[in-house]
């Protein structure tokens, strides 16, 4: 699967977020990236931020948080084109979720992990 083609299933499962949700994200970037860093090779997406149950006062002029989708695991771990959207749109909505302040544990739960 090219890089386009993955870039536009994210840019699918980001469409599926209920508006009710998008209208609440606020100052987050979605990313597609080939590989995770070194350390993590098996990595799917990462949150990197603060998220909104942790924002105060202080919150401002920052640098919006970042939300990144690994493209080279998720292709290695699926087994088909299916698996791949299916896994993909999982990630976004994880991912998504730690920017409203959920956790990995009720992730899990939830079946996102």
């Amino acid at each position: 699967m090219t890089r386009e083609e993955f870039e536009e299933l994210v840019a699918e499962a980001l469409d599926r977020i209920p508006p009710e949700l998008t209208r609440l994200m606020d100052n987050v970037a979605v990313f597609v990236e080939d590989e995770p860093p070194a350390d993590d090779p098996e990595l799917l997406g990462l949150y990197e931020g603060t998220p909104l149950t942790e924002r105060g006062e202080w919150y401002a002029g920052v640098l919006p948080d970042r939300i990144t989708v690994y493209r080279g695991p998720t292709l290695r771990m699926c087994a088909s084109r299916e698996d791949v959207i299916a896994e993909t749109e999982v990630t976004v909505v994880h991912e998504i979720a730690h920017h409203f302040g959920i956790d990995d544990d009720r992730l899990h739960a939830l079946g996102y992990g």
